[in-house]
């Protein structure tokens, strides 16, 4: 049997001679090759035929187009017909929308991202929905917006002549847009990958009409008409100049842009690439800049980075795929209330993330003090989105109004959810459970937002086995977009699909792990701070070890972190770990001297850094004294060769034992694939992505490299260091860490 094709383009002339054209490949008309081919020959009839005066593009559904389909991104980096540059020019839009000899408009509803702006730019037209979203996300992929074109045409007279004649299409989107909306908002948009609703695009210039959305096709209709007619102007986009500004002007823009990108994003090239591409553009004309597009497009196909991205986007997508749970034919059940118990930072925070997508919350508290305080923390975490102008006063209030504060278990008779947030604490966790199980209704999920500890045990003095689950979301909760699902042996798997789906609308990433100390996150990164302490008591510097990692690409170092999250919590958390692994735990004292002394972190002002009134973090000059009393207690000596590491020595000295935990992890079926691994440490403790997470990364260096160095400092620095069997074992093979599991071997 042959492939079935992944989507088509369908077309349906009316009588007024405008032939629809229908973009159908579910569910957001992504571009694949065979839609591409589609359109191609669609278009083709569309221009054969007498009685097709005029055509309107559109996507099926309500939904205009995704963009690229970037499955199709794998067979480009591999070579072939597909990785040529202007491939989808050449043989699939060659004929088609701008260089068509009739008029065409975008209909444009639901998204227009990436290539399906991009096809909606080389229209002569677009009409948009209200509330559709326009944007050229390509940045956040690794590449930068644009096709290509078909064959090389240096003259601009022959460019236009292929254009008239119908030989050549362009889909640019670095040279179009800034053609349409002007170069800042072009850059705003391409380098920040910024959509803009219907209404904003058309006060920008890159639609010409908002319509509502069942007016959407008769408008298009019209207006393509009276294209044909010249009762409206017949655009090329690509040869616009009215937005541009002066070159000299330009020219200070995107200076300015690069300088802004080189301090965000210092270890990213790609921005930098689309800033040049768009610049060739605006100085040498649209010729220079498309070719200078389409080089660039194919180059960046091939780099680690534009893999990495790719890889992530698709292990994000892949998380709420579950084997043996979302496989099982199971419904979500409609959880209408959530009850949340502890009103302080995270369960003000998960409260937060509830009601803003609608969900009822009732929030307990031991007494009115801590209700009222933990009341206050949702008011202002809602009033930051006012601030920003995410939100209005009046939607502010309304959302409020899904709280409800309660001292008492009474409320809890009718709730389908209830999420313990309280402290680190077993036996009390344990006397909330005994209590959920007398006051909540037989279905009710029993959740636990714990960091570290075992579920089993916060839940064994329960006969609630089947309905316990971890719902570990990260601080600040209404930000951070990951939620860990933590299944113990006996959690059935209509309550996992239940939270999957709970996950999903509250708009945060579910990763699905098992029950172990710390479960997916907390438990591969926690030789991370504990690599960095034991490296300071053996003569690194704490301030060049933070900003190697800093460097490297993390939003901080570990001892800035440590004072973030405060010395209490670490202290907590890492007991957990000594206590459990303590034969690879390096313990230090470092903390406990530093915490004795009244520091405590951010919130005394005082840690690894000084803050100032406004949190700023400088150096502080008395910490060597702590550093000496602790390397005392410890009995190590200074290591030479350590006060004097390079910064990839730092990184890897850092991120080797998390490697080496991940793969325990992935190992022991704590996760059921390596991506959710990646997704976890990108989304949970701000892994970069552009480095395609910790098990990506690690592939990207070899497992026979990273064993070998372990080693080596297992050998010199003890058994904090000492590679897992599982590690030992792939690079032996020379096999990649994130290899499938030959095994099922599965906590899930």
């Amino acid at each position: 049997m042959g492939r079935t094709p992944k989507g088509r383009a369908v077309m349906e002339v009316g009588a007024d001679g405008v032939a629809i054209i229908t973009l159908v490949n579910p569910p957001v008309n992504s571009l694949s090759f065979d839609v591409l081919y589609s359109l191609k020959e669609v278009y083709e009839q569309t221009l054969r035929r007498d009685d097709v005066k005029a055509i309107v593009i559109t996507g099926a559904k309500g939904k205009f187009s995704g963009g690229f389909d970037i499955s199709a991104f794998g067979g480009m980096q591999a070579g072939g017909a597909a990785s040529k540059p202007g491939f989808v020019s050449v043989e699939i839009l060659s004929d088609t929308v701008e260089a068509a000899r009739k008029p065409s408009v975008a209909a444009i509803d639901g998204l227009a991202l990436g290539g399906g702006l991009e096809v909606a730019m080389a229209c002569n037209a677009r009409i948009s929905s209200p509330n559709a979203q326009l944007g050229l996300p390509e940045l956040q992929l690794g590449v930068i917006p644009g096709f290509g074109v078909n064959e090389r045409i240096e003259d601009e007279c022959l460019l236009e002549t292929a254009l008239t004649k119908g030989d050549l299409v362009l889909v640019e989107g670095t040279q179009r847009l800034p053609r349409l909306v002007g170069l800042s908002k072009a850059l705003e948009m391409m380098l920040m990958s910024k959509p803009v609703k219907g209404v904003d695009a058309h006060s920008l210039g890159l639609v010409d009409a908002v319509v509502a959305p069942d007016q959407l096709i008769n408008t298009a209709r019209q207006w393509a008409l009276d294209i044909l007619n010249c009762r409206r102007p017949w655009v090329r986009s690509l040869y616009k100049t009215d937005k541009l500004e002066p070159l000299g002007e330009a020219r200070e823009i995107l200076n300015f842009a690069r300088a802004q990108t080189r301090k965000r994003a210092p270890n990213l090239t790609h921005p930098l690439v689309c800033i040049d591409v768009i610049e060739a553009g605006i100085v040498s004309g649209p010729v220079a800049g498309l070719w200078k597009e389409a080089e660039a497009f194919q180059g960046l196909l091939e780099t680690d980075t534009c893999k990495a991205l790719v890889h992530i986007f698709f292990a994000q997508r892949g998380t709420s795929k579950v084997p043996g749970i979302t496989d099982l034919g199971l419904v979500p059940r409609r959880i209408n209330k959530v009850a949340i118990i502890g009103g302080g930072l995270m369960g003000s925070g998960i409260a937060t993330a509830l009601i803003l997508s609608n969900y009822p919350v009732i929030l307990k508290e031991v007494n009115e003090k801590f209700l009222q305080a933990g009341i206050g923390r949702v008011r202002a975490n809602l009033q930051s989105r006012v601030k920003k102008g995410a939100m209005t006063q009046e939607k502010l209030e309304k959302t409020l109004s899904l709280l409800k504060g309660v001292l008492d278990y009474k409320s809890f008779k009718d709730v389908d959810m209830v999420i313990e947030a309280v402290i680190e604490n077993v036996s009390l966790k344990q006397q909330i459970f005994v209590d959920l199980e007398k006051f909540c209704p037989p279905h009710c999920i029993l959740a636990s937002n714990t960091s570290t500890i075992d579920l089993d045990l916060i839940g064994e003095k329960t006969r609630s086995d089947d309905r316990i689950v971890g719902a570990h979301f990260f601080s600040p909760a209404h930000v951070m977009p990951l939620l860990e699902i933590v299944r113990t042996q006996r959690t059935s798997p209509q309550v996992i699909v239940d939270l999957l789906d709970v996950g999903k609308k509250i708009k945060k990433t579910p990763v699905v792990v098992g029950n172990c100390t710390g479960f997916a996150v907390n438990r591969m990164f926690f030789p991370y701070t504990q690599a960095a302490l034991l490296l300071v008591e053996r003569g690194a510097d704490v301030y060049k070890i933070d900003k190697a990692i800093t460097k490297f690409g993390m939003p901080m170092g570990p001892f800035r972190l440590v004072d973030l999250v405060g010395f209490g919590v670490a202290i907590a958390t890492g007991g957990q770990f000594v206590q459990n692994f303590p034969e690879r735990t390096n313990i230090s004292m470092l903390i406990p001297i530093m915490q004795e002394d009244k520091r405590a972190g951010e919130t005394t002002r005082k840690g690894f850094y000084l803050y100032d009134d406004k949190r700023k973090a400088s150096p502080d000059p008395e910490l060597e004294k702590y550093v000496e009393k602790a390397r005392g207690i410890s009995g190590v000596a200074i290591d030479p060769k350590l006060m004097k590491l390079s910064d990839k020595d730092i990184v890897e000295m850092i991120f080797f034992p998390v490697v080496n935990e991940a793969c325990r992890v992935y190992a022991e079926g704590i996760a059921v694939k390596a991506s959710d691994l990646d997704i976890a440490g990108v989304m949970g403790m701000g892994f970069p992505p552009y480095r395609g997470g910790i098990l990506f990364w690690a592939d990207s260096l070899g497992s026979k490299y990273i064993y070998s160095r372990l080693e080596e400092w297992s050998n010199l620095y003890g058994g904090f260091f000492k590679p897992c069997e599982y590690l030992a074992e792939r690079a032996a093979k020379g096999a990649p860490l994130s290899s499938p599991l030959e095994r099922a071997k599965s906590r899930l």
